[in-house]
């Protein structure tokens, strides 16, 4: 079993959805790495830059509670797959009060999946693409769309259809994000209409409209601009009509002004 862990930031977060943040905000602990290898990532400084710090696990903990018991409604795993048995010896050793969420690619095994089966009340995932080809084109994996909604079928079975409280908070269920890619409204209704026809009101869903271009994504002739207000509506009108529940944002929401300062340490 793992004693230590690279992270790349341990804070709350106040950006996710509403009922994930709420008003007092997530612990939110964010790892260095990812199982995915987008050419578009906005944090690709620390999912393969290796940009962060390395803390053992007792360390962490002492970090997430001193944070949890200044207030949070959650406390958030983001892109952890690569660390679950030092996120289930830190689970032991806090024993969290609040809903612990796993914020994941989506691109997770099922075994490891079973693992935190007890631990994890909220699955976080992306489902990006409605098919293989797009998760090897854009994300240089194979098996993208195969293995992802299998994840996600896992998930569902462990949270059931989602809980949210009196107080607008989730405490249970799972709730799948897609972001809009430039030239991709396609792709975006086709994952929608998908999770409808699959889920219904077992799930949440989540559309993102917050994609800058990064990295070699400027370079892409389909992907070296943000989305437009058009492509935008497009898939709003198509979730809106899916019968899915869930939240949308806002164009404005593509700004870098909500991504993270990460610590410091180049590993």
């Amino acid at each position: 079993m793992p004693k230590s862990l690279y992270v790349s930031r341990v804070a709350h977060h106040y950006w996710e959805e509403p009922v994930i943040s709420g008003k007092k905000g997530t612990v939110a602990v964010f790892f260095t790495g990812c199982t995915l290898d987008c050419i578009y990532c906005q944090n690709r400084e620390i999912s393969h830059n290796n940009l962060g710090r390395k803390v053992t696990i007792d360390e962490l903990a002492k970090e997430v509670t001193l944070l949890l018991d200044k207030g949070a409604e959650s406390l958030s795993f983001i892109t952890p797959s690569h660390y679950t048995n030092g996120i289930i010896q830190l689970l032991d050793i806090i024993s969290p009060t609040v809903p612990v969420v796993y914020n994941t690619s989506g691109f997770d095994s099922i075994e490891t999946l079973k693992k935190l089966e007890g631990y994890i009340d909220i699955y976080l995932p992306d489902l990006k693409y409605s098919n293989n080809d797009l998760g090897l084109k854009y994300s240089n994996v194979r098996n993208y769309f195969d293995i992802t909604s299998k994840a996600i079928e896992e998930m569902v079975r462990q949270t059931g259809k989602p809980v949210i409280n009196q107080d607008g908070i989730m405490e249970k269920g799972t709730m799948v994000r897609n972001l809009v890619l430039p030239s991709h409204t396609k792709n975006s209704i086709e994952v929608i209409n998908y999770l409808a026809e699959k889920y219904g009101d077992k799930i949440l869903f989540s559309l993102m409209g917050q994609y800058i271009p990064y990295g070699d994504a400027k370079n892409n002739k389909k992907l070296n601009r943000k989305i437009t207000k058009r492509e935008y509506e497009k898939v709003l009108s198509a979730f809106e009509s899916s019968g899915l529940n869930g939240y949308c944002q806002e164009l404005s929401s593509a700004s870098e002004k909500y991504i993270p300062e990460w610590d410091s340490d180049v590993l």
